[in-house]
Formats: C-alpha cells, sequence, structure tokens
C-alpha cells in the first residue's frame, strides 16, 4: 500500500477536544492518513455509552422491570458492568418515535474545526474529515431488551439517517469519509448474545447494507468490525479470523455502492499462521482497502512480527490499532502514535 493511506485511525482518541486530536495527528502522522476522525472526545469517549443516557431520558422508554440487569461479561469472565436495560413504555407505538442521537451535532461542530485547520493548511487538502457511526444493534444488544429490540432496531436505524442526512448535507461529499462501527455483529457471530434471533446473519448483513447504501457515491464509506473494548480489552478472544472473513464478504455482498476500506482487529498474541489464513480466502472487493487492526502499544518487534505472517497470507493492506483508544491509558498515546509511525515507515 502507497504512504498516504497506508495507516487507518479508528476513531477515539484521548485528549480533550477535536481541534487537539486533529493538530497531534497532523503533526505525528499526517503523511500516512487518507482520513482523520475527530477522537470522539467528551462524552462519545465511552463509545455508545452516551446514547443509553439519551435513550434513559426519552420520554417514551423506561427500564424493562420483566427482565434482570444484563451482565456484560469480558473474554476471561469479569463482569464489566451490569446493565439495566429499557423497553418502548407499554402505550407508545414505536412507529411515532424520534430519537436524537446527537452524532451530527458532534460532527458538524467537528467539521467547523477541520476545516479551519485545513484552510490554514495546517490539515493537509487530501485529508478527508472522517465521522464514525455506531450500528442499531450497538445500543439495542447492550441497553434494550430483548423483547423490544425488534421495533428498536427500525427506530434507531430511522434516527442514524437521518443524523447522516444532516451531515451529508453540511459537508461536500469528496471531504467525508464515513466509517460504521460493526461491533455487537461481531459478538453476535461468536455468540456471545445467548439470545440473539435465529436469523442473525441476515438481519446483519441486510442492515449493514441498507447503512452502507445510504452514503452517497463522493462520499467514502468503510466498516469497522470490531470485539469491543470497554475496558481496553476484547470482550471475546477470536479463534482465527475466519467469522471476520466471513462478515467481511456478507457486508460486500450485501452493500451496492463500493466500500472503500474495512478494517478488522487483529489480537497482540496472535503471530500464529492459523489466524491469518482465512484471509486468503476472502473474496477482496475492487477498490476495497483492508486495514489489519495489529499495531499493539510499546510492541514494535511484536508488531512486526504480526505483519510478516499477515503478508503470507495477504498481499495488500494497511496497519491499524485494533480499536479506538479512547479507553486506553491517556498516557500510553505518545507511545501508540509513534509505534504507528515506525510501522508506516519501516514495515
Amino acid at each position: 500500500m502507497e504512504a498516504i493511506g497506508r495507516l487507518h485511525l479508528i476513531g477515539s482518541i484521548p485528549l480533550d477536544s477535536s481541534e487537539q486530536v486533529f493538530r497531534t495527528l497532523t503533526q505525528t502522522l499526517g503523511s500516512y492518513l487518507k482520513r482523520m476522525p475527530d477522537g470522539e472526545t467528551g462524552e462519545r469517549s465511552r463509545w455508545v455509552y452516551f446514547q443509553r443516557q439519551m435513550l434513559l431520558d426519552h420520554p417514551a422508554m423506561e427500564i424493562d422491570p420483566t427482565q434482570p440487569p444484563y451482565k456484560f461479561i469480558q473474554w476471561d469472565g469479569k463482569v464489566v458492568r451490569e446493565i439495566e436495560q429499557l423497553r418502548f413504555k407499554p402505550d407508545v407505538d414505536p412507529e411515532t418515535v424520534i430519537f436524537e442521537t446527537g452524532y451530527d451535532t458532534a460532527a458538524l461542530a467537528s467539521w467547523q474545526v477541520f476545516s479551519r485547520l485545513r484552510d490554514a493548511l495546517i490539515i493537509p487538502k487530501r485529508v478527508r474529515f472522517q465521522v464514525c457511526l455506531p450500528t442499531p444493534q450497538a445500543s439495542g444488544y447492550l441497553y434494550v431488551s430483548g423483547p423490544a429490540r425488534e421495533a428498536y432496531f427500525e427506530v434507531y436505524e430511522r434516527a442514524l439517517k437521518s443524523a447522516l442526512a444532516r451531515i451529508l448535507a453540511a459537508i461536500p461529499a469528496l471531504d467525508l469519509s464515513i466509517q460504521w462501527d460493526v461491533c455487537q455483529e461481531v459478538l453476535a457471530f461468536e455468540d456471545y448474545f445467548k439470545d440473539r434471533p435465529a436469523d442473525y446473519k441476515k438481519q446483519t448483513f441486510d442492515m449493514l447494507g441498507r447503512l452502507g447504501d445510504s452514503v452517497p457515491a463522493g462520499v467514502e464509506v468503510g466498516f469497522h468490525l470490531c470485539y469491543g473494548s470497554p475496558r481496553d480489552e476484547h470482550l471475546v478472544q477470536p479463534k482465527d479470523a475466519s467469522i471476520l472473513v466471513e462478515m467481511m464478504d456478507g457486508i460486500s455482498a450485501a452493500t451496492r455502492r463500493r466500500i472503500d476500506f474495512l478494517h478488522i482487529p487483529v489480537p497482540k498474541g496472535r503471530i500464529d499462521a492459523p489466524f491469518y489464513a482465512p484471509l486468503a480466502n476472502w473474496r477482496r472487493p475492487a477498490g476495497t482497502s483492508l486495514y489489519l487492526g495489529l499495531l499493539h502499544h510499546d510492541d514494535a518487534q511484536g508488531d512486526k512480527a504480526r505483519i510478516d505472517m499477515a503478508r503470507r497470507h495477504l498481499a495488500d493492506f494497511g496497519y491499524s490499532a485494533e480499536c479506538g483508544w479512547g479507553r486506553t491509558e491517556p498516557g500510553r498515546l505518545p507511545g501508540l502514535l509513534a509505534g504507528h509511525r515506525h510501522a508506516a515507515e519501516a514495515f
């Protein structure tokens, strides 16, 4: 992969403001980025957790008294948190419900900063502004009880598309990159959610195809596949990349427009050939870049080993971290930036 675009950033960065994020990224990694996120600072630093508060405050929603709190369990058995899940109030017709997600408000505020810095030639003109959006299943599986989810998915998808429409109306297509964050769907494929529906695969691909196609031509679109990182660790440790390959193929088949990039995670300890072997069977769509999330903090030797092993099974790919950095220890940020730059320059 050529130097520009060799690196990809998932979204969240532990800094105080979007301006600080844009300036830091430009100074450290700007030569290797085609697109730049705003860092998901403030209330978005815990990914979709702020959507729970939106739901708690919404007049159409209530805690579901018929369901026990959901235990959010990490790969090693640790309970990350227990969450009371919500439902629509019994007298509410979901078809009448409107959610204000706040993603459009955050994106447009950051775009003002981005465009100002780009006009001042601080951010290179070629760099796109990257907006990261969750899917309906992100908050649905986490915060909504099973009996209410089907209706919730439809309501939240409408809300996301409304937010996206406002973003598209304000930001020129050639300046914009949309990344759909796909986490709970990956966990469902790994049987993390025991109440997943029987048709979860069709449901997932149909939904991701609709979201991908909601982004018009000229705007970049990509998908970030994720195993979760609420405490900077995976919720599931994958056996190998086979489920990720299945999902990339399924997303590509369901999406009619071109997918510009895909990202998949690679756990730190995976320098073994069996993890990467399924990548040899991936049906890469024309024009799609793949980023492997195999760069880890303070592990240049491991980064090289993972890159070398991946190259045995895949000819062309860019580099990234496993996930966003918003939940990592902020003191790690300089090392993460340095590690990304070293990988882009050395490997």
